[in-house]
């Protein structure tokens, strides 16, 4: 693998401009590695990619279903395309051909939903993606991975220029996305990261909402609450056997995504602890079930309390209800 360029530079890049330059270490390991976007090649980060691989970049137009049909039949002559284009389009617009392409066919083709959540800020719910994981979840041999900070993305491109399976790559986050301290732990498609453990609460971020998770359990540390925190960059396949550690050894679940709170991460998790035994309570924090008023970026993230402060407070009320609740029934 090559060496991984230095968290803040990436940072400063942003998801998108951090997936370019990801694509073009991997294209420079990788020959076959083939680029593929929906008029988007600035916008995804892939002007550098264009200048020194023209031949390996293939614009298909503002033609999202064709994007993914034209990426299978690259796939299919043997080539490893990742097919960029805005989140939404990529999960709900080409969804029936990233089902039959990729679930039913098993076509290896990465397919990177740029701009996911509320990234797209002013320009509003026809381009916010708040349904693309619960949409593409079902889809049989699809792994969607979601990852928590920069240099994330960076390990998950080249991880996916060497995998085997269909892909959807989820980026979602602000221009500048906040890193976030994993050194301790390593990049692996389909395996959480345990950032830190908690006896309190441990809280499950994914994404962009990694960085809040993290700066919700700092918050939540200081009021007296311990706090865990783990990534679950890989949706699906998830990780069972971490979510299974989880029972017995903290005291409650908290689900934190910039996704619907239906049919994503919390969806997931609650699947696999609603079959436990002894499983701790779980409290899903994510996007109402309901389109919020379009803002920029950060207004429309307060609107839904997907702040440090925020998701702090609602955790730290929430475990001190549950406690009242359990000493009432002593």
């Amino acid at each position: 693998m090559t060496n991984l360029p230095n968290p803040r530079g990436l940072s400063r890049l942003g998801p998108r401009g951090t997936f370019g330059t990801a694509l073009l270490a991997a294209a420079e390991l990788n020959p076959r590695v083939v680029g593929v976007t929906a008029d988007l090649a600035i916008t995804a980060g892939l002007e550098r990619f264009r200048v020194k691989y023209p031949e390996r970049l293939l614009n298909v137009g503002i033609a999202e279903q064709n994007l993914v049909g034209i990426a299978a039949g690259l796939a299919e002559d043997g080539w490893q395309p990742f097919a960029a284009t805005f989140a939404n389009f990529a999960a709900m617009r080409s969804n029936e051909f990233v089902r039959h392409h990729l679930g039913y066919m098993r076509q290896k083709v990465s397919v990177v939903g740029i701009g996911a959540g509320f990234a797209m800020g002013q320009f509003g719910t026809t381009h916010y993606s708040l349904e693309d994981v619960s949409a593409l979840r079902a889809i049989p041999n699809l792994t969607i991975l979601s990852p928590g900070d920069c240099t994330e993305v960076f390990q998950a491109v080249l991880a996916l220029a060497n995998d085997p399976q269909p892909c959807y790559l989820r980026l979602s986050g602000a221009p500048s996305m906040r890193p976030v301290d994993q050194s301790d732990t390593s990049f692996q498609i389909g395996r959480a990261r345990v950032l830190s453990t908690g006896s309190d609460v441990t809280i499950v971020g994914t994404g962009s909402m990694l960085s809040v998770a993290a700066g919700a359990a700092g918050i939540l540390q200081e009021r007296g609450i311990s706090v865990g925190v783990v990534n679950v960059h890989t949706i699906k396949p998830l990780d069972e056997d971490a979510i299974r550690g989880l029972i017995g050894s903290t005291g409650a679940v908290v689900t934190v995504e910039e996704h619907s709170i239906l049919g994503g991460l919390g969806a997931a998790v609650a699947e696999i602890l609603s079959a436990e035994a002894g499983s701790p309570p779980l409290r899903r924090i994510g996007v109402p079930d309901r389109f919020p008023k379009v803002g920029s970026y950060d207004f429309v993230l307060k609107q839904c309390g997907l702040t440090d402060l925020l998701v702090a407070d609602e955790v730290g009320d929430w475990i001190s209800r549950h406690r009242r609740a359990a000493a009432a029934t002593t």
